[in-house]
């Protein structure tokens, strides 16, 4: 991803350290966990986690037996990351992976895609993994989706101030999320397009998840992540309709799969 002083000022501040592994952002983490241990070879193999941030995705990986390498732009990313038993982490950009052709068994692009907003480089960065994953590998991204800052917005209440209300809607309308106060672009996918940039990387028959379904925007979803028993119950109701066409747009987050083509 481009890192322009924006992003790396807004990520140097390690707001991302702890937005996965607390309060509501917690239903992504595990529906991410989810779907990925239901996809993912068995271990060991070796997985990419690109993008990868502080290594929420990665800590559980290696304890799960898997061999993880985290690339990020970010050097306090990368530093916390390396802390980690286990996770070998450095600098990297999506767009030209580090690694050699078929050297691991699958790339996670679980961020990546949110920072770039031209699609040529979205589909580059697709085509590395392509590259970088052995036949029959699997690749996987995470997108926002189109209207995610408008129910996001509405749900906070920051919907009422003007600037954040037309930001929102010019996401809905052309993709680019620019937060007021950040200084830097996002893109938001509609879920119909991801299959497409997967296809013009080489990554045919990519299948969509809705990570967080409308679950998300509910009042008391904290309240079902902090009991165990309850948590069980929501992620096995999301899962039972995760890829229902007509209701993908509503997750904030869709993750999009597919394999290498070619015999493993």
């Amino acid at each position: 991803m481009t890192v322009t002083r924006e992003l790396l000022a807004y990520y140097e501040q390690d707001r991302e350290h702890g937005r996965l592994r607390e309060g509501r952002d917690r239903l992504e983490f595990w529906r991410t966990q989810d779907v990925l241990r239901r996809s993912l070879r068995p271990a060991p193999a070796r997985v990419l986690d690109v993008g990868g941030g502080t290594g929420v995705h990665a800590e559980w990986l290696v304890a799960d037996g898997y061999e993880v390498e985290l690339l990020d732009p970010v050097p306090l990313h990368v530093e916390r990351a390396s802390e980690l038993a286990g996770v070998t982490a450095r600098l990297g950009d999506a767009r030209e992976l580090p690694v050699p052709d078929a050297s691991v068994d699958a790339v996670l692009l679980l961020g990546p895609l949110y920072h770039l907003a031209e699609r040529s480089d979205r589909v580059r960065a697709l085509a590395e993994a392509r590259r970088a994953v052995r036949p029959g590998g699997l690749v996987a991204a995470a997108t926002i989706n189109r209207y995610a800052a408008v129910h996001h917005m509405v749900h906070t209440g920051a919907y009422a101030e003007e600037r954040q209300r037309e930001a929102a809607h010019a996401a809905a309308k052309n993709g680019i999320m620019l937060s007021p106060g950040r200084g830097f672009p996002a893109y938001f996918h509609d879920p119909d397009e991801v299959p497409g940039e997967f296809a013009d990387a080489g990554l045919p028959a990519a299948e969509r998840y809705g990570l967080e379904g409308a679950f998300w925007l509910y009042g008391d979803v904290d309240e079902w992540l902090d009991d165990p028993e309850r948590r069980t119950l929501l992620l096995d109701a999301q899962r039972s309709m995760e890829s229902v066409p007509s209701l993908l747009g509503v997750s904030g987050h869709l993750l999009t799969i597919a394999r290498r083509p070619g015999a493993p």
